[in-house]
Formats: C-alpha cells, structure tokens, sequence
C-alpha cells in the first residue's frame, strides 16, 4: 500500500489500450491479482469500453466505461452495468462534433441528466467529458464551461499512440489552467505511466505524471505560466522529486483526480524508485 493517502487511487488500470493492448481477460485477472507489493493501492478503476461490459459480467472491480459512440449512446452502458451487477465508477466519452463543441457538449449534459433521472445513471458515477486535444481557445473553453456548470469532470488527452498526440507543455498548462479556473475536476489519459518527463526513443518526449501534480499544484496556486512550465518540462528526477516533497499536493487530487495507464508497474516501480511510496 503506498505509504501516504495522496497516492491511492491514482492511477485507472487501462491496460487493454494501447500501446500495451492487453488481452482483455489478461488485463481483468492481472488486474484483480494485484497486491499491495505491486501497487494494489495505487490503483483505482479498471479501464475498458462499453462494448467490453458483456464480457466482464461477474468482474468485482470498480469501472471506468469508455463510450465509444456518441452522447445518444451514453445511458445503455449504465444500464448494461446495472444489470450485469458491475460496479460502475466513471463513464467517459469524447466530444465528436469539434464544429460545435460547446453544442455537442450541451446534447452529453442532456444525455446525462435523462439518464439520471430515469435512474439508469446513479448520481455517485462521475462522467467524464473529453475535448479535442486543441489549444484552449474560445470554442474549447465555451464547451468546457458547459462541463463545469454540469458539475462533470474533465478528461485531458496527455498523449497516445499517434504522432503528435502529446500535447506540447503550454498546451497541457492551458487545458489545466481552464479546469483550475471553472472549478471542475479532471482526468488524464494517454502517455503518463512514467513519474517524470523522458525522452523516447523515436526522438519524441512524454509527459511525467508527477510533472502534470507539481505544475498543477503551481497553477492553483496562482504561479505564472512560465513557472508552471518549468516544472512540467523538468526531466531530472531529482530536481521533480524535490519539487513533490516541497510542494503542498493534499488538495491537488481534489482537481487532478486520477490518470490512465497501461502500465501501472511502470508507474508503481518508478514511484518506488524514487523513495516516494515504502
């Protein structure tokens, strides 16, 4: 178990994405082996997609649900849930309709209220909405705002499988700023199973998961985006580790609530590596 409660749960196990690809009933029996010495409490919810919830049924593990389609598609997987007996923590979909962002994500509002009061979607399921991975200009923040005023979370695009889908530094900053600003929790997903920023070697670079918490907590705080920058560009982990033991993370996860990885031994080993967790 990590050694302090600002860890736990952390980390969604999104094993079955690439670039790991994990067979499915790989991931699930991997993901309920996991003990306290291989990062069991560093781990929240199971990642998978909706149309994977048929062949979970019997699965004792809290789930986040990828919708794969759009937001007329939202509440059948909350329902599937329901009645298979799964237990169903977050729901994530993506926003499709980049000509109208701040519309599309109005109908997602609409398609989460009707679920909720017809009483597939219980309230306690946090619904995560992910915007284009596009600088936060007006359209982004106008759709992020109608996130915010529906008290959904969030879900940032921090990298991938795809060239140039590692969103550059002031980009990531601005994504985390708006958040900050409207108040609303988010999630990231993509490329931060490492703790610190690395180089890759196709000559590409990934974002450090413990970057992403010290330039949150820098954000919050009100330091210029110059500063924030500094911290998520770092890639020495001794000047990141420093940076972790000085800053005052308690209320970060209240904002930077969890991040998807494909590895999480990866992420668990580098925590221990680096003196953070026993």
């Amino acid at each position: 178990m990590p050694t302090h409660p600002f860890w736990s749960a952390l980390v969604d196990d999104a094993a079955i994405f690439p670039p790991c690809d994990v067979p499915l009933h790989d991931a699930v029996a991997a993901h309920a082996a996991r003990t306290s010495d291989d990062g069991a409490g560093l781990v929240g919810t199971f990642v998978l997609r909706d149309t994977d919830l048929p062949l979970v049924r019997g699965v004792d593990a809290p789930l986040t649900v990828v919708v794969t389609g759009g937001a007329g598609q939202l509440a059948g997987p909350a329902g599937l849930a329901a009645r298979l007996g799964l237990r169903l923590v977050a729901l994530e979909i993506a926003l499709r309709d980049h000509d109208d962002l701040a519309g599309n994500a109005r109908r997602v509002v609409a398609a989460v209220d009707a679920a909720r009061a017809d009483g597939g979607l219980d309230d306690d399921v946090h619904v995560r909405v992910e915007l284009p991975a596009v600088p936060a200009d007006h359209a982004w923040r106008s759709a992020a705002e109608v996130v915010a005023a529906a008290e959904l979370q969030l879900r940032l695009r921090t990298g991938g499988s795809e060239p140039g889908a590692v969103p550059a530094p002031d980009v990531l900053l601005g994504w985390i700023d708006a958040a900050l600003d409207l108040e609303t929790p988010f999630a990231c997903t993509g490329g931060l199973h490492r703790a610190v920023r690395h180089d890759t070697p196709d000559g590409g670079v990934q974002h450090g998961f413990l970057n992403v918490l010290v330039a949150t907590r820098a954000l919050y705080d009100g330091a210029p985006t110059d500063q924030a920058r500094v911290l998520l560009e770092e890639h020495d982990p001794d000047e990141v580790v420093e940076a972790v033991r000085s800053a005052d993370l308690g209320g970060v996860r209240r904002w930077f609530t969890s991040f998807g990885s494909g590895s999480v031994a990866e992420s668990w080993g580098d925590l221990r590596a680096l003196g953070l967790v026993g």
